[in-house]
């Protein structure tokens, strides 16, 4: 046995079940310990970057890390934009990146390079095995530190020769690992008697306050207290649908933020921090709380912020729970109609199994399906917590493989999608029943938007074109093909709606080009 077998079996007995993995030469003692190591699933990617989201994906259905496998500083970064993504959400991952053997370091060849510095801006911890014998005690305190309380990724630097040695390291037994911190009874009464005496409080919500256990009791606080509930605009994880509780996700546009928070007195902020907007615009706040309004902190992301609210509405003596909205009825769907976002969220509806997961990688397109499925069929919503395009297809890879018996789709918008679109390969690979919406609108039609927002004048020709992907445009249908799977493109709303439908019907992973 060599040494990467211990870190393997190690790995397993903390409960990392998946490795995601584009390893390269230093990490063949990995690959090779993963081939003869029973408990672990090896996933293929074809781009870092789906190896990172996916890893992101995992870990916001599965509530545990997978682990990734990649190759020296370069591997690294090419998945750094998807880690991104994963920090921001509170995820964890544990990222397993491999070096050189550490008497090859000195020799500077052409991919060395600082690993961990590479790894540190994306990762809440970052570690390195200087001898063979720390394998396994480096391999535990990386999952530990994915777990946090506050979760994230954490990165452990793997040189060649600590891997192949035969020094045969014990392998350790399952560890405890760290849960939240708990919210004292002092900070839950101290903001009971905040919303008291408050007259327009607002209960604003992120990371796993809106997972069920957190929404039904913010339903109860608002039942008991006329608070009106909003959430982040950007959640890893959302509950909705049918029977749940159902807050206001916050605009993404900062004057429109300011203006559905106009009125209130106070926020309480339940597993996030207080709003912000996404970006700076000329003569325009930052800061979406407006002014004279409080804010509160029940707790944040690496706070238990669903028994927070709990012990909140315990205390408040609030134990009648928030009235639903009946279940959504689709509206007459008019075939021959040109296809928009709307229309495919109706589909959704119609259509869409209970206990769905939705990869959300459409920006503006997604915003447009996002109401139609409030009150449809129950399922996770997975938002694009950090911004970073690109997120969608290798998200979905991850959560397919969390969720297997679950429906998975991947909005993505054409400029987004075309970041990852290698993902497509791992899906038809592992025969993952996701189905990938491709919003066709030919443009990075957010940046348009932003830059007539942030006052740089009338766009030229040179702007117009750094901002369109029309010439050539992509044929998502050929693409999607090449990578082994099947796609079909839609014009409109009747086109899509039998797509989709179809598309269920077939199971595995299919691609649906929305021609908007």
């Amino acid at each position: 046995m060599f040494a990467a077998e211990s870190l393997v079996r190690t790995l397993i007995n903390q409960g990392v079940e998946v490795c995601f993995t584009n390893p390269g030469t230093s990490e063949m003692h990995m690959v090779a310990a993963l081939d003869r190591i029973d408990g672990m699933q090896s996933v293929l990617c074809l781009f870092e970057g789906v190896a990172t989201g996916a890893a992101d994906g995992y870990g916001r259905m599965a509530g545990k890390p997978a682990c990734t496998l990649l190759h020296l500083g370069p591997g690294v970064g090419n998945g750094l934009a998807n880690l991104h993504n994963a920090r921001r959400g509170y995820v964890p991952v544990v990222n397993i990146v491999g070096d050189h053997a550490r008497h090859h370091l000195e020799l500077d060849a052409p991919l060395t390079s600082d690993v961990d510095t590479v790894c540190e801006p994306m990762s809440r911890w970052v570690g390195r095995v200087n001898d063979p014998s720390e394998v396994s005690t480096m391999a535990v305190e990386a999952v530990r530190q994915s777990y946090g309380p506050e979760r994230g990724v954490a990165s452990l630097t793997l040189p060649a020769d600590c891997a192949w040695s035969d020094a045969e390291p014990d392998v350790l037994d399952a560890q405890p690992m760290p849960g939240p911190a708990p919210v004292s009874t002092d900070t839950v009464s101290a903001v009971a008697e905040a919303l008291k005496s408050a007259k327009n409080p607002v209960l604003f919500l992120g990371n796993d306050a809106c997972l069920d256990d957190g929404l039904e009791a913010a339903g109860r606080i608002a039942q008991a207290t006329g608070a009106e509930l909003f959430m982040d605009t950007f959640v890893p994880r959302i509950a909705r649908g049918q029977g749940r509780v159902s807050p206001r996700r916050l605009a993404y546009f900062g004057e429109q933020a300011l203006e559905e928070l106009s009125g209130s007195d106070l926020i309480i902020i339940a597993g996030s921090k207080p709003p912000v907007a996404f970006f700076a615009y000329p003569g325009q706040p930052g800061e979406l709380t407006p002014q004279g309004t409080k804010t509160v902190t029940l707790g944040g992301p690496a706070d238990d912020i669903s028994r927070a609210l709990s012990d909140l509405a315990d205390a408040l003596g609030a134990t009648t729970p928030m009235d639903k909205a009946d279940r959504g009825q689709a509206p007459k769907l008019f075939p021959d109609e040109k296809l928009n976002p709307g229309y495919v969220g109706i589909a959704l509806l119609r259509h869409m199994p209970e206990d769905s997961i939705i990869c959300d990688d459409s920006t503006t397109s997604g915003m447009g399906v996002f109401p139609w499925i409030d009150n449809g069929p129950r399922h996770d919503w997975l938002c694009l917590t950090g911004g970073a395009i690109g997120s969608g297809m290798p998200q979905a890879v991850g959560a397919a493989l969390a969720c297997p018996d679950r429906q998975v789709f991947a909005l993505c918008g054409d400029g987004a999608a075309a970041y990852t679109l290698q993902a497509l390969w791992t899906q038809a690979r592992e025969k993952q029943n996701v189905i990938n919406v491709v919003f066709a609108n030919h443009s990075y039609l957010v940046l348009n938007v932003e830059l007539s927002r942030v006052g740089a004048g009338e766009p030229g020709p040179a702007a117009q074109q750094m901002l369109s992907l029309d010439n050539p445009k992509m044929d998502w249908v050929k693409l999607a093909e090449g990578f082994g799977v099947p796609g079909v493109r839609a014009r409109t709303a009747g086109e899509f709606d039998t797509a989709l439908k179809d598309a269920i019907a077939a199971g595995g992973p299919h691609l649906i080009v929305a021609e908007i």
